[in-house]
């Protein structure tokens, strides 16, 4: 009923392949038979339409045909994974779980009734309807995470047209909205999804030689990753077409590196909230950091240098939190831009703007100088209090030799001075041997342990 535009494809491509997970490939006849084996499942174990399902997993064959089956059942999906083990406890009980399914490395599924009462307006709309829902957390890399709920039929509308099939490697997160866009557009359009355990740049680079890919959606701090560890000269990527990146700001020297060490390779930013879902887009050039943004269900806007968008995917509110959109539905995401022309250029959030004497510094820009000087691996820029400037630029780096402290801030001094405004070179730096990105790969901008 809500996936059956997807059982179609499924059934018209019943040989080709559609899962590869552990070396082991699965077909679109498998998993047909384990949407049904599921269908069984969920009646016998008296799981009703409009229950709430947590499902703690990964990709793997039955975590995607779980999720698909319990679509079609009209339930509403919670997807959690190990990234969140710390906060699941909390994250079950705000989105008032009242069914869990949990799926181990082995793909085995165990089911536990829960004992809360799903009774949120918002549940009450979705079955008032007779709609699937979605809950996704956000990663909260800046602040409490959130949890908005979607009406799974507004984000399936945009799979219902047919696009390119693609042989996809899921390596954002089952419970990340560019995981679950990555999972629907692939199997939506007969592609291939290949999951990887070992998200490393030799676990992901080896999968794309093995599998032959095509697409890997990832974010700028694993491209990074991929950079410093080389690992680009240990494998065949000639498969690869199409790199997607997105969830956070991309240090233009970043994008420069990988697009001169893939030059064959498109480079495509790509744009999404938890909130409103993920918008068509298209860069200038794989060299470029301008890029259009919207397509057919979402409407942009420009208001004091900040970008609003206002979509019909969008979701429903916040089971934790107030509304973020305005009377018209329109949402200020925060993130401040440039404009040129069709063309906008993502700065950063507004929120992570450093104001030095009246001066705007935005983190990414600072970030993608320091990012280029020898023995630095990786660089977060932020603002902190001063009695004169308001804020003073700080900098926090991971090193790849040890060095001495004195002598790292003179050379980033020098190395900065005359490609950076004065006000933006960092007045203070520290050096830190813990990791600066999350389970996401995305930036952290809170506390690090020096």
């Amino acid at each position: 009923m809500f996936i059956e535009f997807m059982l179609k494809v499924f059934q018209e491509n019943r040989g080709k392949d559609a899962i590869i997970w552990n070396d082991r490939v699965y077909n679109y006849a498998w998993l047909l038979e384990r949407i049904q084996y599921w269908q069984d499942v969920l009646k016998s174990n008296e799981v009703r339409p409009g229950t709430v399902a947590i499902i703690e997993a990964d990709f793997s064959p039955n975590s995607v045909a779980l999720f698909l089956t319990l679509i079609e059942h009209g339930c509403v999906l919670v997807p959690l994974t190990s990234s969140v083990e710390a906060n699941k406890a909390k994250f079950i009980e705000i989105a008032q779980g009242e069914v869990q399914f949990t799926i181990d490395e082995q793909d085995e599924v165990a089911i536990t009734k829960l004992q809360n009462r799903a009774d949120h307006k918002f549940y009450q709309s979705l079955r008032e309807l007779e709609h699937p829902g979605l809950v996704l957390f956000s990663s909260g890399s800046t602040g409490e995470s959130k949890a908005a709920v979607h009406d799974f039929m507004g984000l399936l509308e945009k799979f219902q047209v047919p696009r390119h099939s693609k042989r996809m490697i899921t390596f954002l997160l089952y419970d990340h909205i560019g995981g679950v866009n990555t999972m629907l557009y692939a199997l939506s359009n007969a592609g291939c999804v290949v999951t990887v355990q070992d998200r490393s740049p030799d676990g992901v680079l080896h999968a794309i030689e093995t599998y032959q890919i095509q697409l890997l959606p990832t974010s700028p701090t694993f491209i990074n990753l991929i950079l410093l560890s080389e690992a680009h000269k240990r494998y065949d990527l000639s498969s690869l077409q199409t790199v997607t990146y997105g969830t956070e700001a991309m240090p233009e020297s970043t994008l420069k590196r990988i697009h001169e060490v893939l030059p064959n390779v498109k480079l495509l930013q790509t744009y999404g909230l938890s909130e409103v879902g993920i918008l068509r887009s298209k860069s200038k050039d794989s060299s470029s950091l301008w890029v259009k943004v919207g397509g057919e269900g979402f409407e942009t806007k420009i208001v004091d240098e900040v970008l609003w968008i206002r979509a019909k995917s969008a979701m429903m509110g916040y089971l934790n939190a107030p509304s973020p959109f305005d009377d018209e539905g329109w949402m200020n995401t925060q993130d401040m831009v440039e404009v040129d022309g069709d063309y906008i250029r993502i700065l950063g959030r507004k929120t992570e703007i450093i104001n030095v004497g009246g001066e705007k510094v935005y983190p990414a820009e600072v970030e993608s100088v320091l990012m280029q000087i020898d023995n630095i691996k990786d660089a977060t820029v932020y603002g902190e209090r001063n009695p004169i400037m308001g804020n003073i630029v700080a900098a926090r780096v991971n090193l790849c030799e040890p060095e001495d402290i004195t002598e790292l801030k003179k050379r980033i001094r020098m190395f900065c001075k005359g490609k950076l405004a004065a006000y933006k070179i960092p007045v203070k730096v520290e050096v830190t041997g813990k990791d600066q990105f999350s389970a996401r790969y995305k930036k952290m901008r809170g506390a690090v342990p020096a």
